[in-house]
């Protein structure tokens, strides 16, 4: 079957598509595994896609789109997992604005419902010359390959208590500071579910290179995959010889994105330049800190987040914990700068 998709999801970048494609009925039903279907229906709300550039368009009822089959477990957004069996036909969900394909087990009432996908069939790629005979596309294909080498590089590690806790925010403001200040630096984001936004926005702060677990061939992380992915990533990023990656972790240090799994690689946590933590409230301040520490042997170096939106919260975190605390979005420098006195305490200086 031919196909001209109408929008090509960034979960399936590695690849490198063009619209018009072959399809085969007989789906593997396995993550990374590249699909085509149709839209069905309209929505209002958490209705775009993002491309393989970046950009985000608008998805309408009847568009035939490109995505991967995944799983997502986002507080929120939409919990989802990967289908047993695949079949043309079938109507699977649109998990996240990369494209992530699964069946939606339960939402945030604050996304709605996701897309339906009717499931058209498994996208095709010719990888010899001239060659008719297609192989069942996998975003692995394309992906890095572990080579075996220790990563040798200095790490900025950005966490959180959940999603949306300002880590991004924090990732893009070190970034900035640290490139003003003559850095060479490399951006990362290590767990999640597939999406280019947050490292793009770490390129438009001044990170030269930026990879993510995708580009390893990862649609989703979890405990079993991300200290190897971050790993792979680490090494690839160590070949450019940068000052310091800022590498931020999707979701929370409690989450199902296998955050936990890095926190615990004791080869992982000797690459530490410094350690920021984002929060969203006074508790989750007080309780991740304890938690970093006494998990993981982790001094938090910086604390930002919702829970450093005003003094009220600075104050609570300078008193409870007696870490510096400093808000990302209303003072960006002041928090470059913080993480640039500790990089020189440490030694760590631009080469």
């Amino acid at each position: 079957m031919r196909i001209s998709a109408d929008k090509i999801a960034s979960v399936t970048r590695n690849l490198k598509l063009d619209r018009s494609l072959t399809l085969s009925a007989e789906v593997r039903a396995e993550h990374g595994a590249v699909l085509a279907g149709r839209i069905l229906g309209d929505k209002s709300s958490y209705n775009q896609l993002e491309d393989v550039h970046g950009r985000l368009n608008v998805l309408h009822g009847d568009d035939i789109v490109v995505g991967a089959l995944g799983h997502r477990n986002a507080l929120h957004g939409y919990e989802g997992v990967l289908p047993k069996s695949v079949t043309p036909g079938q109507k699977l969900n649109i998990l996240n604005m990369g494209g992530v394909i699964g069946e939606c087990i339960s939402h945030n009432p604050d996304v709605g419902q996701p897309f339906e996908f009717e499931v058209l069939g498994q996208v095709l790629v010719y990888p010899e010359f001239q060659s008719r005979l297609g192989e069942p596309a996998n975003i692995r294909m394309g992906a890095l390959k572990p080579d075996g080498k220790a990563p040798d590089c200095k790490v900025i590690y950005v966490a959180g208590t959940c999603m949306n806790a300002g880590k991004t925010a924090a990732a893009c403001a070190i970034v900035r500071r640290l490139s003003q200040a003559g850095y060479r630096v490399g951006g990362a984001k290590l767990t999640g579910v597939s999406l280019m936004r947050d490292t793009l926005s770490m390129r438009d702060y001044g990170a030269e290179v930026t990879l993510d677990f995708t580009d390893a061939g990862i649609v989703c992380t979890g405990p079993e995959s991300a200290a190897q992915v971050a790993m792979t990533i680490f090494a690839e990023l160590s070949t450019r010889r940068f000052d310091v990656i800022v590498a931020e972790t999707g979701d929370g240090i409690m989450g199902e994105y296998g955050v936990q799994a890095i926190l615990a690689d004791a080869e992982l946590r000797a690459l530490t330049a410094a350690f920021v933590f984002c929060a969203n409230d006074p508790v989750g301040v007080a309780g991740g800190v304890e938690h970093l520490h006494s998990e993981y042997a982790i001094d938090v170096d910086l604390v930002t987040g919702p829970c450093t939106d005003n003094n009220v919260g600075v104050r609570f975190v300078e008193r409870a914990v007696s870490k510096p605390a400093i808000n990302a979005l209303t003072h960006a420098k002041a928090l470059g700068d913080h993480l640039l006195a500790v990089l020189t305490q440490r030694g760590i200086r631009q080469q």
